[in-house]
């Protein structure tokens, strides 16, 4: 099962996506196919920062969002970004709230995560990630 970060669903949408990220998607049912609240969250707001929210928002929720299982950051995404986000402060290693977040509701359902960002989740101790944006 995977988990698709913000990168790869806003590829996705482009007027040129990576056709071998296209031919990937199109390989895995559906079923297996999530990504999290906050990536949303960070799509409603790229949107809208760029000032063609509504067109982009309607192609978001047409195309994207509907084949998609969103997760939530809930109780128990929180006990889980509580201990990393500790863990990797103590070790020097900061990350951002919405990686630190996605990663954790990653971990707790055991799915794959899914970004062209690998160095964003790179040393987050027992959390999987592939990268299949790379040409």
């Amino acid at each position: 099962m995977y988990l698709f970060d913000t990168d790869v669903l806003s590829n996705a949408v482009k007027p040129r996506p990576l056709e071998s990220l296209i031919n990937r998607l199109s390989q895995i049912p559906r079923s297996l196919q999530f990504t999290t609240s906050i990536s949303v969250a960070e799509i409603y707001y790229g949107a809208h920062r760029i000032g063609t929210g509504d067109e982009l928002v309607r192609a978001y929720e047409e195309r994207v969002f509907p084949r998609l299982n969103i997760l939530p950051f809930d109780v128990e995404s929180a006990k889980i970004f509580g201990r990393l986000k500790a863990s990797l402060e103590k070790r020097g290693q900061t990350r951002s709230e919405p990686d630190l977040q996605i990663a954790a509701i990653a971990l707790q359902y055991r799915l794959i995560l899914v970004t062209g960002n690998d160095k964003h989740f790179r040393k987050i101790p027992k959390l999987r990630v592939e990268n299949w944006m790379r040409p």
